[in-house]
């Protein structure tokens, strides 16, 4: 199922969701201090291309907590609202549900990036 599960996403709302990343990746890259944010959301990229097969672990402390509330406010909460609403019209239907906890994962991950690891 990951191998084919991955070329469905891609063509029906991976493309979408991982071209949403590059896009804020590339804002944050825009300053210096932003770099290590912008770098953290192309690893993120990658996953929201393709990841069935793939599972996130979350951790970390105190600066996880406090790049975490700082994502929130400057792009965090638009991806993860984007990838809600995409796992919702996936979830409409059967077959799409698997598709939806896709997204529904990746909303989560959009929420707190900062100490999540994709394994």
């Amino acid at each position: 199922m990951g191998c084919l599960g991955n070329i469905i996403w891609f063509i029906f709302g991976g493309f979408i969701l991982g071209l949403s990343w590059l896009v804020v990746g590339l804002l944050w890259c825009i300053t210096i201090i932003g770099i290590p944010v912008g770098i953290q959301c192309f690893k993120f990229a990658g996953l929201s291309f393709f990841p069935f097969g793939k599972e996130i672990v979350f951790g970390g402390g105190a600066i996880s907590l406090f790049l975490n509330i700082v994502w929130i406010i400057f792009g965090g909460l638009e991806l993860a609202v984007e990838a809600a609403t995409i796992g919702l019209v996936f979830c409409v239907t059967i077959v799409g549900i698997p598709f939806g906890l896709q997204c529904f994962k990746i909303a989560k991950l959009a929420l707190m990036p900062f100490g999540a690891a994709v394994k």
